[in-house]
């Protein structure tokens, strides 16, 4: 998974990109809130972002505040971190949008865990989005007959959107996933051959 590390200390980002390809990750490293802001514009944005809540250009908050306020299908999964440790500052960044929260100094170990909790979510949703595009999908191929079908009393043509008058096979054909296939009804069959319906009554 290709994560994004926003945080303006150098040391602090060398130590976090290391940690995070040894868990066999790919890193985006950003120096400040704004170039965070960028890369998760992208069309190939990260699917996870660990934010510095602290930066400049912009803080970490804003951030999360930008991306959470777009509609997106697959959202990254946002992990704020930062030495405020205070109830009242994670309060803000949770209900800002982030997913998680880690103070700093942090526990390599647990920073790995709550990553892997990140990565096992987006693949999750990413395999939903996937299974309602397949959906959406299929639905596009269903024709459904719905409505009122306006249909000659003698005939039996139906008019279609256009007007025009179809013969019924025709119209259910065009308008449905239906397959015909061919035969007489035994009315039919006794109307337009009579000796064939008669050796069929006598078999």
């Amino acid at each position: 998974m290709q994560i994004l590390i926003a945080e303006d200390d150098a040391t602090s980002r060398l130590m976090l990109t290391a940690m995070v390809k040894r868990n066999g990750h790919d890193v985006v490293e950003t120096e400040d809130g704004a170039q965070a802001w960028q890369a998760l514009q992208e069309p190939d944005a990260p699917r996870m972002a660990i934010l510095d809540w602290m930066m400049p250009e912009m803080d970490g908050l804003e951030v999360i505040r930008r991306v959470r306020a777009q509609e997106a299908e697959r959202p990254p999964y946002l992990i704020m971190l930062t030495a405020k440790d205070g109830k009242a500052d994670i309060v803000a960044g949770l209900e800002a949008g982030a997913d998680d929260y880690l103070a700093k100094p942090f526990d390599h170990s647990e920073l790995r865990a709550r990553i892997e909790v990140g990565r096992r979510l987006a693949e999750m949703q990413d395999a939903l989005v996937s299974k309602v595009e397949e959906l959406n999908h299929a639905l596009e191929h269903i024709k459904t007959l719905r409505g009122i079908v306006p249909i000659c009393a003698n005939c039996k043509k139906i008019r279609d959107d256009q007007g025009y008058w179809n013969q019924l096979e025709l119209y259910v054909r065009e308008h449905t996933e239906a397959e015909f296939s061919h035969g007489f009804c035994p009315d039919c069959l006794n109307d337009l051959y009579p000796e064939v319906a008669q050796d069929d009554s006598m078999g």
